[in-house]
C-alpha cells in the first residue's frame, strides 16, 4: 500500500517542536483543548475590548465550543498545533469584538456600499491563486493580503504609504509557516505581500470551512455541514466595508470555501461575478489532499495520507453537490457565473483571462504584459514543485470519477 510521507522537518523546526513539547510536560494545563477552556480563550479575547462586543452568544458560542470539541478528540495536535488552535480561536474572538467596537464608534462604516465583487472558487489546486494573484496586478481591482484580513480595522487606519512599509517589513521578517515547514512553499506559497484568501479573515462566528483544511477537525466539520453561514457572511461584508478606502477599486477575492456556501455570497453581494474554475476531478482532490495533508503535518504528528485523502472525497462531494444546488435554485438569480477550465487556463491564459474581464463587465488590460510581469515575480515553480499521487491518498481514479460524475457531466470538465 503506497502511503504519504511527511515532509521531513529542519533543524531550526525540530528545536521550535521540542521546545513545545517541553513546556507542554512542565505546563499541561496551558495545552488543555475542549469545551470547558473556552471561557479561559473569551477572557483572552476580550481583555482589552470587553466581552460585550461578543455580543449574542448563540451567534458563536456553539461553534467555539464545537470547534474546541473536535480539535480536542480528532485533531491529534502536537504542542505547537495546541496552541495554533487556541491561537486562533482566540484571534476570531477577537475580531469579533473589535467589529463591534468599530461599528459603533463609526455606523456610517455599515452604510459604505460596495460594487458586487469578483469571486474566484472551485475545487482545491485548480488555478485559483494563479488567476488570483495575477488579476491582483490590475489597479483598478483591490485584492486583500494577509494583514488587511487578519485585522482589517488596523489596516484601515493607516494611508497607503503606510499599509505598504508594514507589509514589506513582515515581508522581510521569517514566514512562521515555512520556518515550521518550508514545503509548503511549494505546495502553496505564502506572504505578507502576497494576494490571499478572504478565508483567512472569516470565522468571527466560529463558522469557518478554512479551520478544518489546516487540522484535522472531522467532528467540527459535521457539525458545520448544518449550520447557517448567514451572519458570517455579514461579517465578511463588514470586513469589506471597514477595509473600503473610497478609491472605487473593485474588490477581487478568493476562497474555495466559498464554493459550498454560494446561496449567502450571492445574497450578501447582489450582482457578485463569481468565477468558478474547474479541472480533471483527480488531480483536483488529489492534489487538495496532498497541500492539507502538508498543510496538517504542520499541527499534528500523526497524519495518515489516505485519512486526509477520504475527507477531502467527502468534503469535495458535499461542497459540489451544494455549489450545483445553487444554480439551480432561485438564489443564483443575481449572480453572473463564469465556469473555467483549468486545461484552458494554462493553454490559453490571455483569452481565459479576458474572459473573466468580459463577465466582471471590466474593459480588459493589457492582459500579455500582465502576465509577464507576473511570471517574472512569481515563476510557476519558482519555490520547487508540488509532486504527488492519487494512491498515496487512497484514492482509486475509477472509483472517484464514478463518485463524481454527478458534478463532472454539469459542468463538463475533464473526467
Amino acid at each position: 500500500m503506497t502511503c504519504w510521507v511527511p515532509p521531513e522537518r529542519t533543524e531550526t523546526a525540530q528545536h521550535i517542536y521540542a521546545a513545545a513539547e517541553a513546556d507542554r510536560a512542565a505546563d499541561p494545563d496551558r495545552y488543555r483543548l475542549g469545551a470547558e477552556i473556552a471561557d479561559r480563550l473569551v477572557e483572552r479575547a476580550t481583555g482589552e475590548h470587553g466581552i460585550e462586543g461578543l455580543g449574542d452568544p448563540s451567534q458563536w458560542r456553539p461553534g467555539l465550543e464545537r470547534y474546541l470539541e473536535s480539535a480536542d478528540a480528532d485533531g491529534r495536535l502536537n504542542a505547537v498545533g495546541i496552541r495554533h488552535a487556541q491561537d486562533a480561536a482566540v484571534g476570531k474572538l477577537r475580531a469579533r469584538a473589535i467589529f463591534d467596537k468599530t461599528l459603533r464608534a463609526d455606523p456610517a462604516v455599515a452604510q459604505r456600499s460596495l460594487t458586487p465583487p469578483i469571486v474566484i472558487i472551485g475545487g482545491w489546486r485548480t488555478g485559483t491563486t494563479f488567476l488570483f494573484r495575477l488579476l491582483a496586478r490590475d489597479p483598478r481591482l483591490r485584492a486583500p493580503r494577509p494583514l488587511e484580513l487578519y485585522a482589517p480595522w488596523r489596516a484601515a487606519r493607516m494611508t497607503s504609504e503606510e499599509l505598504e512599509r508594514s507589509v514589506d517589513d513582515q515581508a522581510r521578517q521569517p514566514n512562521p509557516l515555512h520556518v515550521l515547514n518550508p514545503s509548503m512553499a511549494a505546495v502553496h506559497d505564502s506572504g505578507p505581500a502576497l494576494p490571499e484568501e478572504c478565508v483567512l479573515g472569516m470565522g468571527t462566528t466560529m463558522r469557518n470551512w478554512g479551520f478544518a483544511s489546516t487540522m484535522r477537525l472531522d467532528g467540527y466539520a459535521t457539525w458545520l455541514a448544518a449550520q447557517d453561514f448567514a451572519a458570517e457572511y455579514d461579517a465578511h461584508r463588514t470586513m469589506l466595508q471597514i477595509l473600503d478606502d473610497g478609491s472605487g477599486r473593485r474588490w477581487l477575492l478568493k476562497a474555495p470555501a466559498h464554493t459550498p456556501e454560494l446561496a449567502h455570497l450571492a445574497s450578501t453581494y447582489p450582482g457578485v461575478c463569481i468565477v468558478h474554475l474547474h479541472r480533471d476531478i483527480v488531480e483536483t482532490v488529489a492534489s487538495g489532499a496532498s497541500l492539507f495533508a502538508t498543510y496538517r503535518s504542520t499541527y499534528s504528528d500523526e497524519v495518515d495520507g489516505h485519512d486526509v485523502g477520504r475527507f477531502q472525497v467527502e468534503q469535495s462531494e458535499r461542497w459540489f453537490r451544494r455549489a450545483l444546488d445553487f444554480r439551480s435554485s432561485p438564489a443564483a438569480a443575481p449572480a453572473t457565473i463564469l465556469d473555467l477550465d483549468y486545461r484552458d487556463l494554462v493553454a490559453s491564459p490571455a483569452t481565459t483571462v479576458g474572459r473573466v474581464y468580459a463577465a466582471a463587465g471590466i474593459d480588459p488590460p493589457d492582459v500579455a504584459t500582465l502576465l509577464a510581469e507576473h511570471e517574472a515575480a512569481q515563476p510557476r515553480h519558482g519555490k520547487g514543485r508540488h509532486r504527488y499521487t492519487p494512491e498515496e491518498f487512497g484514492i482509486d481514479p475509477d472509483a472517484l470519477r464514478d463518485r463524481m460524475a454527478f458534478y463532472t457531466d454539469a459542468v463538463t470538465v475533464q473526467r
